[in-house]
């Protein structure tokens, strides 16, 4: 399989493959990110930087390529982040991917990106002619994770759940930030009462604590989309912040799989990856 990975960020889509048994004979991936290309190659020394995707054209050695696959930043088109449209120039680099299909021109595509407003959803729908499916990173990890993947692989449907939950990928070793004994945990929520009580093994993001609506979310028995902040979940009976390795298992990534930089970017490159098993599920179905 000959693979070309645009915003391939950390290289979860080559992890994805080695999980789904596909013989990988070329990777060319298109990052700027030196972090995220460092860990990339830590883990995958084989892999063809390509830089910039404005600077990517099909023909040459891009000849013959199986799969082109595409996921941008979230942040682009997210509810929770600053929703931009297609007016925004990093929102427009969304055209750069559609142009590189057309002259790349491979067997197999995959587009992966948050839920957005549906007019915008329409428009990357009748670039690429294919509907979207939506699935929930919940079903094969202990994170509540919903995106939008865009394919021509055939045959796609949901993982089944393998009810991972947030004991199931704790460390033992923890820094507590708040003790939890004797008092209740409220988050402000925009509920009838204001708020919802975090119970033991509840993950919690507290991005945005004074919002009602915007992140602050409390989901039971999982984490929150990672994000670059990192997250919170009570466990023994304290509140405290998910480590690296395990934001790394709830990307179901090997563990310290991003350990060569330092822990804030460990945060950022996680909470801007993808969800392998996910990949690999549908990657399950190339011929």
């Amino acid at each position: 399989m000959r693979v070309l990975s645009l915003f391939d960020w950390i290289a979860c889509w080559y992890e994805a493959l080695i999980r789904a048994w596909i013989k990988v004979d070329a990777y060319y991936a298109s990052e700027i990110d030196k972090y995220a290309i460092q860990i990339a190659q830590k883990n995958h020394p084989d892999i063809i930087q390509l830089w910039d995707v404005k600077n990517i054209e099909g023909g040459g050695r891009l000849s013959n390529i199986d799969l082109v696959i595409w996921g941008s930043p979230c942040q682009w088109f997210s509810r929770a982040g600053k929703m931009l449209n297609f007016n925004d120039p990093r929102s427009k680099l969304f055209f750069e991917f559609v142009r590189i299909i057309r002259e790349v021109k491979p067997k197999y595509f995959l587009l992966e990106n948050v839920k957005m407003k549906k007019e915008w959803q329409d428009i990357i729908s009748r670039e690429l002619w294919v509907e979207p499916i939506e699935i929930n990173s919940s079903l094969v990890s202990a994170q509540s994770r919903r995106r939008l993947y865009r394919t021509n692989i055939s045959n796609v449907s949901l993982p089944k759940d393998k009810w991972i939950l947030l004991n199931n990928i704790k460390q033992t070793e923890h820094s507590p930030l708040i003790s939890y004994v004797n008092w209740e945990l409220r988050i402000r929520q925009a509920t009838k009462q204001w708020y919802i009580v975090a119970e033991e093994w509840d993950g919690v993001d507290l991005s945005y604590p004074q919002s009602k609506t915007r992140r602050g979310r409390v989901i039971k028995w999982k984490s929150n989309t990672v994000t670059t902040n990192g997250e919170v979940y009570i466990c023994d009976k304290i509140l405290r912040k998910l480590t690296p390795i395990e934001c790394e298992r709830l990307q179901t990534l090997p563990d310290n799989y991003t350990e060569w930089v330092s822990d804030t970017q460990r945060y950022k490159m996680l909470g801007n990856g993808r969800t392998v098993d996910v990949i690999a599920h549908i990657f399950k179905n190339l011929s």
